[in-house]
């Protein structure tokens, strides 16, 4: 049985750091969600700091950011770099007004900023044909459609206006950071183009949301490409990890530090596996998108999670229709039926 072997007890509060490695400190900000927290990551570079991830667009968020620059006594020449891992709003919300501060630039993957400015642009409006075809098809109920229309546009009031111009990374390439290379690793599946930064002298991997210690991380179908199989995607991305050290000291967006990565590795391909085959077996009659949905997720869910668990179940039937071993019809409706 698995369990995560934890670097460090506790973890610094709002506004102040953390030392986990010689350099490398260690912040955590507030989220408004069930999963109340993000991991940041602030590097010292030279005579200056490397900021890894951002946080959420809140005024507490701000807040905690001001008290670090108090801490750390940085100015506003002191930041070189703004490192952005992912597009989703707790990791990028602050990128635009850190880099308005600082006039640092901000490194991105092309994939993740374009999704990012795409998410910034979207509207009620322009959002509202994709978004109801997609929750009507697996079941939506009337009251349930009504929740959709709050998450419409939502992307924009979290996140500050995003950089219109980055530098481009990519899966291989080294960011020098106080004179060590940190290697740019791709993670796929919970993201489109994750970037996650690994340094091999010092044996660090910041995972952002890609391996996290305790829970997978969302998998997910989004109404913008409903024939997606990110799932696939995410398993296949986990090899890009077992060639490093199995003393490499993972700092991941979430929960704690941890050290047995490997094994996490391994734990996250069962746990898909799993819910695979309870799937297969939930589908073993013919369902919607919804009954799937409840037979992998009987807790109580909030709204918050319940999207996110609509995106999990699909992300576990598409990659099943890729591979056969489910079928799907459609009723006159237009709601998805779907049976092994």
């Amino acid at each position: 049985m698995y369990k995560p072997i934890y670097a460090f007890k506790g973890a610094p509060e709002t506004g102040k750091t953390m030392e986990v490695a010689p350099g490398v400190h260690w912040l955590r900000m507030p989220l408004p969600f069930k999963l109340n927290h993000i991991n940041l990551w602030l590097l010292k570079d030279g005579a200056g700091w490397t900021i890894i991830d951002t946080g959420i667009k809140t005024e507490e968020v701000k807040k905690a950011w001001r008290e670090i620059f108090f801490e750390k006594k940085i100015s506003d020449t002191c930041v070189k770099k703004i490192i952005v891992t992912h597009f989703h709003p707790d990791h990028i919300g602050l990128a635009g007004w850190l880099k308005e501060r600082f006039c640092a630039p901000v490194y991105i993957t092309l994939t993740e900023w374009a999704f990012s400015r795409m998410q910034f642009l979207e509207t009620q409006e322009s959002s509202r044909t994709s978004h109801q075809a997609f929750y009507h098809s697996i079941g939506f109920d009337s009251d349930l459609m009504k929740l959709t229309h709050k998450r419409m546009g939502r992307y924009a009031t979290i996140v500050s206006p995003i950089p219109q111009s980055i530098v481009r990374i990519s899966d291989g390439d080294n960011i020098e950071i106080n004179g060590e290379s940190w290697s740019v690793i791709i993670g796929k599946g919970h993201a489109p183009e994750q970037a996650t930064l690994f340094n091999n002298d010092a044996k660090i991997l910041i995972s952002g949301d890609q391996v996290l210690p305790r829970i997978s991380p969302n998998i997910s179908v989004v109404p913008s490409e409903p024939e997606g199989n990110p799932l696939k995607l995410f398993l296949t991305s986990l090899d890009s990890f077992r060639s490093l050290p199995e003393d490499t000291l993972v700092l991941p967006s979430h929960d704690w530090p941890f050290l047995n990565l490997i094994e996490r590795l391994d734990d996250l391909s069962t746990h898909h596996q799993e819910r695979l085959e309870k799937t297969l077996e939930i589908c073993s009659r013919s369902v919607t998108g919804m009954e799937i949905l409840r037979g992998l997720f009987e807790r109580e869910l909030d709204d918050h999670q319940l999207f996110f668990a609509v995106g999990e179940s699909l992300a576990h039937v598409n990659y099943l229709l890729s591979k056969k071993m489910l079928k799907r019809d459609t009723d006159k409706s237009g709601v998805y039926w779907f049976c092994s």
